[in-house]
């Protein structure tokens, strides 16, 4: 193998790879918190409150 032809190849797996990472939403990620019947989510605290009145 030549070197132009390892260059090559290396050049192609990083700029695979780095658009591979680019394609990714870290730290994006939504998640919808669900309370049983008779609580509500409150942001605050994290945690399901009861529902009073």
């Amino acid at each position: 193998m030549t070197i132009k032809t390892l260059l090559t190849t290396s050049a192609l797996m990083i700029a695979s790879a780095t658009a591979t990472f680019a394609q990714c939403d870290w730290g994006k990620e939504q998640v919808t918190m669900t309370c049983t019947s008779g609580t509500v989510y409150d942001a605050e605290t994290n945690t399901c409150k009861v529902v009073t009145g």
